[in-house]
């Protein structure tokens, strides 16, 4: 006997428990409790929060250095070179509250004028529950301290040598979480200009370095350096006489060792490289401004293998002169999100997504400062979900300033793997649900065509089209059944 429609005799629907208001006839997907919840999409608008400030300076040359966000205690630290105080090396502890931002007292790292290089970024890196923060001590040697957080202030340990020479324009650090260690890169200004790095290990409120290992003997400038999670791989990226180039750290015990320089941008005036890990896409992004084209804000996605990074194409965020250009990855909407100059001398930010070897900036760039901007940093807090900006405002009235960003964005709850079927009947949130899953007939649609293959799109609906993810629905056998493919 051949039956039409769902064999009642094999088991092909799911009874499951809804997760909010589930209506007849939609795709479902399965959450990680195991609750079945119809696909949607939601959206987040862009915008910005008032601007707070985080230390007056009243001479118009302090350099806001990096911002990090430490996860144990939910804060961020903002480290700076204070003008106003000698140029000495100075942090300050911020806590965000929804859009906002508030500051305690700033805290004296290093009593000496402090190099924390305005063409660096990533001086500061957090590991373990502590704060590294590493820098010039005056125009001698590289140093690097331990800082702890406790409420809205930091106290600091006794501050290690990494470089005894001249470390140029100061230092870049990350975190190798593979190995929990930091991995320090700098040009060494005792050593010929050469890019060099070391490894640092952190214990208690001390840090301690390997030897140090050139992983570029010509002249570089402009450093920053981020950790690929997915290779186990630090990328420092730098400009040269060849161009923007970088080079893949790998750490083994104290010790760092490097592959060949690999080639990014061919123009030797690339400038404010940004290294940004997306762990989304489990990419590395550099963002740059462009000098061989009218430096032009532009960034590439960048693939680790081994020893080694390979390109996509270059990718134009601004097409007018860029300045100041920082850059994170926001993981609560997995967009790269970049602040920056632009050609009207006023502060912007926009945001990108990695798909594949290629970025899209697709957000419309928003406003955060109708002046132009000093030195932008960019972190993002996860227990807010949101992205704090630094920067200086440079004007008659000299202000350190910070910001809370919402970066916008449309989301969905679909993914390549939880797709399970068609609800069969409606259900309130907590109530029991039917869904149609592999091999079933879902009989309870409309519009469909006969023969013609369905995709499940990232608003919920069926089309003939893949989306992004790619999630098969299964293919029609008339105007109103589906056979699931789940």
């Amino acid at each position: 006997m051949r039956i039409i429609g769902n064999d009642p005799s094999v088991p092909r629907q799911e009874h499951a428990v809804a997760s909010g208001t589930l209506t007849n006839g939609k795709a479902v997907v399965v959450n990680a409790d195991g609750t079945v919840s119809v696909v949607v999409e939601t959206s987040q608008t862009q915008a910005i929060g008032s601007s707070a400030s985080y230390e007056a300076d009243k001479n118009g040359s302090s350099v806001t250095a990096a911002i990090v966000y430490d996860s144990t205690n939910n804060k961020v630290v903002i480290v700076y070179k204070d003008a106003a105080n000698s140029s000495y090396g100075t942090a300050v502890v911020g806590t965000v509250s929804g859009t906002s931002i508030s500051f305690g007292s700033p805290v004296v790292f290093n009593s000496a004028q402090t190099q924390v290089g305005s063409n660096q970024h990533n001086v500061a890196t957090f590991i373990g529950g502590k704060i590294v923060i590493v820098y010039g001590d005056g125009y001698s040697q590289g140093e690097a301290i331990v800082g702890t957080v406790s409420g809205t202030s930091i106290s600091f340990g006794t501050a290690a040598v990494f470089n005894s020479g001249n470390t140029g324009e100061g230092a870049v650090v990350c975190t190798d979480t593979t190995n929990n260690k930091v991995i320090v890169a700098y040009r060494d200004e005792g050593n010929s200009n050469y890019g060099v790095a070391c490894v640092g290990t952190v214990s208690g409120t001390s840090i301690s370095f390997g030897s140090e290992h050139t992983f570029r003997s010509t002249s570089i400038f402009s450093t920053s350096i981020g950790f690929d999670a997915s290779a186990g791989a630090a990328v420092v990226a730098y400009r040269n006489s060849s161009g923007g180039q970088c080079s893949v750290l790998t750490v083994s015990g104290t010790s760092v060792s490097s592959g060949s320089a690999v080639t990014f941008n061919s123009s030797a005036s690339t400038t404010n490289n940004n290294v940004v890990y997306d762990s989304n896409a489990q990419k590395t992004v550099i963002v740059y401004v462009d000098g061989g084209n009218s430096t032009q804000g532009t960034a590439i996605v960048g693939t680790v293998s081994g020893t080694s990074i390979s390109f996509g194409s270059e990718v134009v965020f601004n097409a007018a002169t860029t300045a100041q250009v920082g850059a994170t990855f926001d993981s609560n909407v997995n967009r790269i999100v970049i602040a920056y100059s632009d050609g009207s001398s006023v502060g912007n930010f926009t945001t990108g997504i990695v798909s594949g070897t290629s970025i899209t900036f697709g957000q419309t760039e928003t406003q955060f400062a109708a002046f132009n901007p000093f030195y932008s940093r960019l972190c993002f807090d996860s227990s807010s979900n949101k992205c704090v900006l630094a920067y200086m405002k440079g004007s008659s009235d000299y202000d350190n300033l910070s910001a809370v960003i919402t970066a916008g964005a449309t989301s969905t709850n679909i993914t390549s793997e939880n797709y399970i079927g068609i609800t069969r009947s409606g259900a309130a949130d907590t109530a029991g649900a039917i869904i149609d899953t592999q091999g079933a007939i879902a009989d309870n649609l409309s519009g469909l065509t006969a023969g013609q293959s369905y995709f499940v799109q990232t608003d919920g609906t069926l089309g003939t089209t893949a989306a992004d993810p790619s999630v098969f629905a299964g293919t029609a056998v008339s105007a109103t059944k589906l056979i699931v493919k789940g």
